[in-house]
């Protein structure tokens, strides 16, 4: 088994990129340093799928990627080069939006509650369900579609149609009219939007079906062939999918470490509250590092922008974006989730607790005393071992609140003490209702500054300190050293150097209020939220240098999704298209006009401080305790946003021939970032053992400019430290002032900037980073000459300094035509 020291994300799909070509990659990763190839799910998806969490068939490796043998194929020439395999497995559910696709779903719909697989699906059938015990399909516009329905005799044996959608019939139940056979089947037809769903769901999409995994059966065959993978060599770890959603992810977890082994690396999809710790009893390495995220962007946004720019928000959208309001709204958006998209699950829930309990409560005094519940849980669910007593704290609290409601309360609290069916239920719920509420929702009604408002971040928290940051690095280093850390993912809002722009902002908030007015007169937003939210987002990916032919079209395809995720004056049950048409025709108008020339001189202007903080990030995730996970193509700038665009292709050609490039200017091409990345890469690949269970040990600077820079050292437990990150933050008003006499005060040796050869005399910053936002030092010692650590190859040229200390050139700021010195709005 290759030693784990950093994965490569790769993002696979049958269309464009399957594991054969990831094999062709193997060579291009290796020299960049990364010891593991992380890919998205590899079992047989949905036909079409581009992503893979639609797995059909669990049991087998998609053709359309190559099948089993492409995954052995690349796992040999993995291995030729000593690194290994990382596969993402999807547990808790399967698609089934092409349910003959799917032969289990199939054979429940043809079979009903006689199928053998009947129970692999949590599958509501009493009466009471609202389709009369069936279960039901949500794929009708409306009632009368009904009347579309066909018979296809085609295949063989008959079909139910309607439009492009195909359905099993019983067999001896397919004489009469399509009508008549409809009534006949285990399963009925219903509209999408009529809020009813009799199977447990992946939160709220009905094309996902959630599984069993607690029935042996189920988790066998989901597993099968995962095992021979581990027993053949083929992977070193897996990457586990939203395990909050299963029935009991201790238990799940503890099974698959049994199969597995020991030596196995788990990372798990946990989105970890504000303050909740992860469970050391999970037989797991860590997270995937959504904490680690949080953190590695939060120290770089400043802190004292956070009064201004909550007083932008309020002024334009009527709210702050502060604490109270977040948790204000947070805990109203959770009720009405629970009300309308999961109120199926709300209603199953409310019949376990009458059974269970056998409680005389109306159905809507425990359906209100469950969405009460539900909303004020802060964490996904709460049964794990660091948060006992959470649930009890919240009852006192409710009933501090709203005394005289105790019976309903009373009868929940005796169902979840009885650890059933109702208990497990609660805890799912919690977590559908967080991520639908939250993340999904939350997270696009405010906009005080967007760059905080990502998976497991809390943009109640404006900023990170330097002093949070170095303790939470120390607990990883401690109590998690092998957990995953990332700054880019599939599933961000916005990716990692969008994330870097954004925060610059908060350098500069008297600017960028005034930019905002001014914009918003010359071109105004057709609702003031919509417009502080897209303007942030325009800013952050807007293109430096070449032009990008395919922005205006990406730009408008993540607008209409961030308005109707928001679902203030637009949403995806009820579209309203001449909302959306002025959005778009606004959005054109700031491209095309005065406006975007403005945001063009404000990209220019704060690019090289974005590339600065984006360049530091990157080395303290790398440096940094955990196993650095490097989402595909962000060894170059970046400049995704959400899902689908955050998918999209990346172009290795360029990456491949820029490898083998000189060290180029940090300017607009990113060449700077792939070389921090390659090199620091290498460094942990040579010498895993300074950094994976290696000591962290914060590096405190001193002088008027000491808050101005983050650093740490690691190194073999019981020795000197062997390796020091430091890096450049808020850049903005060094521009202006230089670092002066800051000094950084370095453990004695001599040591070497392994970034550009060059060994350092001074604890000066001035002579540390020499014109650098960042530097990476090695010590050199007798056995371990500097030259070892991977240095660059003669004839590299140095590092420009995107922000060198002294006074830039004044420049006239965008829209106004008055000079400013960069930073001195800060």
């Amino acid at each position: 088994m290759a030693p784990i020291t950093s994965t490569y994300r790769l993002q696979l799909r049958p269309d464009a990129f399957t594991l054969h070509d990831a094999a062709e990659l193997v060579d291009y990763l290796d020299g960049l340093g990364v010891s593991h190839l992380y890919l998205s799910p590899i079992l047989t998806a949905t036909s079409g799928s581009t992503h893979g969490y639609d797995v059909t068939d669990p049991t087998t490796v998609s053709e359309g990627l190559g099948g089993r043998g492409a995954v052995v194929e690349l796992a040999r020439r993995a291995g030729e080069r000593g690194m290994g395999l990382i596969v993402d497995l999807v547990p808790n559910h399967v698609g089934v939006a092409k349910p003959q696709e799917n032969a289990w779903w199939w054979d429940v719909l043809a079979h009903g509650q006689s199928s053998e697989y009947v129970h692999f699906f949590d599958i509501d059938w009493n009466h009471d369900n609202g389709a009369d015990g069936k279960l039901a399909l949500p794929v009708l516009g409306q009632p009368a579609d009904l009347d579309a329905l066909q018979i296809d005799y085609s295949s063989g044996a008959p079909l139910l149609t309607f439009y492009e959608h195909r359905f099993p019939i019983m067999p001896g139940t397919e004489s009469g009219s399509p009508s008549e056979v409809h009534e006949r089947q285990a399963y009925r037809l219903v509209p999408w939007n009529a809020g009813i769903s009799t199977y447990r769901r992946f939160f709220t999409v009905n094309e996902l079906a959630a599984l069993r995994q607690e029935d042996p059966r189920v988790f066998e065959l989901c597993h099968r062939e995962l095992k021979t993978w581990v027993d053949e060599g083929l992977i070193d770890g897996v990457r586990i999918d939203h395990p909050d959603g299963l029935a009991n992810p201790a238990s799940y977890l503890a099974q698959l470490r049994e199969l597995i082994g020991p030596d196995q690396w788990i990372v798990i999809e946990k989105i970890l509250g504000h303050t909740e710790p992860l469970d050391p009893l999970l037989p797991v390495d860590g997270t995937t590092g959504y904490d680690a995220l949080n953190q590695l962007g939060g120290v770089f946004v400043d802190s004292r922008a956070e009064h201004e720019l909550s007083e932008l928000s309020a002024a334009l959208t009527g709210n702050d974006g502060d604490r109270a309001w977040l948790h204000h709204t947070e805990r109203q958006l959770k009720r009405e989730t629970a009300r309308s998209d999961l109120a199926p699950e709300i209603r199953r829930l409310v019949r376990a607790i009458q059974l269970e309990t056998g409680s005389l409560c109306s159905n809507k005094a425990l359906n209100d005393a469950v969405v009460v519940a539900v909303a004020r849980m802060p964490v996904y669910r709460s049964d794990y071992s660091p948060l006992a007593g959470l649930t009890a704290r919240i009852f006192g609290e409710i009933h501090e609140l709203a005394p005289g409601y105790e019976e309903p309360f009373n009868a929940l609290a005796q169902a979840l003490s009885r650890g059933g069916e109702a208990a497990i239920r609660f805890q799912q719920i919690c977590g559908a209702v967080m991520a639908k509420s939250v993340e999904d929702r939350l997270f696009y009604r405010t906009a005080r500054l967007i760059s905080r408002q990502e998976v497991g971040s809390n943009p109640a928290a404006f900023a990170v300190s330097v002093a949070e940051f170095h303790l939470a690095n120390a607990d990883r280093a401690r109590l998690w050293p092998k957990a995953m850390t990332a700054l880019s993912t599939h599933d961000t809002k916005r990716g990692e150097d969008v994330r870097a722009r954004i925060s610059v902002l908060s350098q500069m908030p008297t600017l960028w209020s005034r930019l905002i007015r001014d914009w918003e007169e010359s071109a105004p937003s057709p609702d003031a939220l919509t417009g502080l939210f897209l303007w942030q987002n325009l800013v952050g990916s807007w293109p430096v240098g070449e032009p990008a032919p395919d922005f205006r079209s990406r730009f408008h395809a993540y607008a209409e999704k961030a308005i109707r995720e928001a679902a203030v004056r637009t949403s995806w049950n009820s579209p309203d298209s001449t909302f959306e048409a002025a959005v778009h025709h606004w959005i054109d108008n700031v491209i095309d006009g005065p406006v975007g020339q403005s945001i063009t001189e404000l990209v220019l202007h704060i690019a090289r401080h974005a590339w600065s903080d984006s360049l530091g990030q990157k080395l303290l995730q790398i440096c940094g305790p955990g196993i650095p996970d490097i989402y595909q193509g962000t060894e170059l700038w970046e400049d995704s946003l959400v899902d689908p665009d955050n998918r999209r292709l990346v172009n290795f050609d360029i990456r491949r021939s820029m490898l083998q490039s000189p060290v180029t200017p940090v300017d607009a091409t990113g060449g700077a970032k792939l070389h921090l990345v390659r090199t620091a890469l290498q460094l942990r690949r040579k010498n895993p053992d300074w950094f994976v269970g290696g000591t962290y040990r914060p590096i405190l600077a001193s002088g008027a400019r000491s808050g101005h820079v983050i650093a740490f050292s690691r190194g073999p437990v019981g020795e000197e430290p062997t390796v020091i990150a430091v890096t450049t933050r808020h850049s903005v008003i060094l521009a202006d002032h230089g670092w002066g006499d800051t000094t950084l005060n370095l453990p004695d040796g001599d040591w070497t900037d392994i970034l550009n050869g060059r060994p350092v005399t001074s604890n000066r910053m001035l002579a540390i980073l020499a014109g650098s936002p960042t530097a990476l030092l090695v010590r050199h010692t007798p056995t371990s000459p500097s030259n070892s650590s991977s240095p660059p190859a003669a004839g590299t040229r140095r590092t420009i300094d995107p922000n060198p200390a002294g006074t830039q050139p004044t420049r006239r700021s965008p829209t106004t035509g008055t000079c400013h010195h960069p930073g001195s709005q800060a």
